[in-house]
């Protein structure tokens, strides 16, 4: 029997998420789009917060980020407070010896409004400038999930044809802000 998922070309996607409250959406795309997409996330516990915040961001950079083709971030209500995706959107950018990675925001439902419209002060600041850049997109959650292979490839040329509009020029953040909570 020929199966579909056997010739689609599995893009390596990091994806970025505040872990306390938007793990359900997390586990939603690692149940549904194992076949498209070779997870390379952080997950829980596998990066002791007792370490110091350059050993972490080494850490996200070289053994998860460095051969990710693609960073998925998802945008809850608290994700631009915290500094772990801000490092992980600005490793992706960064580039390694496989090169930048593509950079797309999927909006998830408790910060969309009724038209689906989003404010660049309620996104992560790096992924903000990279939407304003050109560089990167910004997908609700029920577009992204009906139409998820579409945009990681999209993504995965984009990291190419519109490397010259990545804006990683922004400072990292050294700490989590307050939130919505």
């Amino acid at each position: 029997m020929y199966n579909y998922f056997n010739n689609i070309q599995k893009h390596k996607v990091f994806i970025s998420y505040y872990h306390k409250d938007d793990q359900k959406y997390k586990n939603y795309i690692d149940d549904n789009f194992k076949d498209i997409i070779i997870n390379k996330s952080v997950m829980d516990n596998d990066i002791d917060s007792d370490n110091s915040d350059e050993y972490i961001k080494r850490l996200i950079r070289e053994d998860y980020i460095s051969d990710s083709s693609v960073v998925i971030v998802l945008v809850g209500k608290n994700t631009k407070t915290r500094k772990h995706v801000d490092w992980e959107i600005y490793a992706g950018l960064r580039g390694s010896v496989n090169g930048n990675s593509g950079l797309v925001g999927i909006l998830l439902p408790e910060l969309q409004s009724n038209n689906n419209q989003y404010y660049y002060e309620d996104i992560p600041s790096r992924l903000a400038d990279n939407i304003k850049s050109g560089y990167s997109k910004m997908y609700d959650w029920n577009y992204a999930i009906n139409n998820f292979k579409s945009i990681i490839d999209e993504a995965f040329e984009n990291r190419i044809k519109l490397k010259d509009k990545i804006d990683n020029s922004r400072n990292q953040m050294q700490n989590n802000t307050t939130g919505w909570y």
